[in-house]
């Protein structure tokens, strides 16, 4: 995971292919110091219409890391944001992983993955649940399914159904 004293993360890029730091926010976020900004600035800094970067990757381990700490406060960000930025991963102009950074990334994503299967059935909301579960997915390697969970509504999923009913 990348320290937060390592003098990397002044050049790293974020959703806006520009350079993002989100330590302050990340560490507010820990700290429970302006939650809500530190949420605003880590959703507008780590992706911008599809776009992620070196910095979004970097971010998730932390995310993970203080999502286990700080458990039951906005939790449905934490899977929400990391389900985003893994799969903006690999699509357009987005860069891969750096190899520095692979092995925290992806054993992050799993973290958050066991912590879901206890957080799911607590989840109240249908977006609470549709984020918990789109990590899961991911987890398990099924991104199709999490790519609907994370762009699809329940509205727009059962009309999906209801005219695949009609056609078939």
């Amino acid at each position: 995971m990348l320290g937060f004293d390592d003098e990397r993360w002044q050049s790293l890029l974020g959703g806006y292919r520009a350079r993002f730091d989100p330590r302050l926010a990340l560490s507010n976020l820990e700290s429970s110091h302006k939650t809500e900004e530190a949420w605003r600035d880590l959703w507008e800094g780590l992706h911008h219409q599809g776009d992620v970067g070196t910095a979004s990757y970097a971010a998730v381990p932390h995310l993970v890391r203080i999502h286990r700490q700080r458990r039951g406060t906005d939790y449905w960000n934490t899977y929400a944001l990391v389900a985003v930025i893994e799969l903006a991963r690999g699509r357009g102009q987005n860069p891969g992983v750096p190899p520095w950074l692979k092995s925290e990334y992806f054993q992050a994503i799993q973290e958050l993955a066991e912590v879901g299967c206890v957080e799911v059935l607590r989840a109240k909301s249908p977006e609470e649940i549709r984020s918990i579960l789109c990590v899961l997915a991911i987890a398990k390697g099924a991104r199709t399914h999490a790519r609907f969970l994370l762009e699809y509504s329940d509205e727009e999923l059962a009309a999906l159904e209801t005219q695949a009913q009609d056609h078939g």
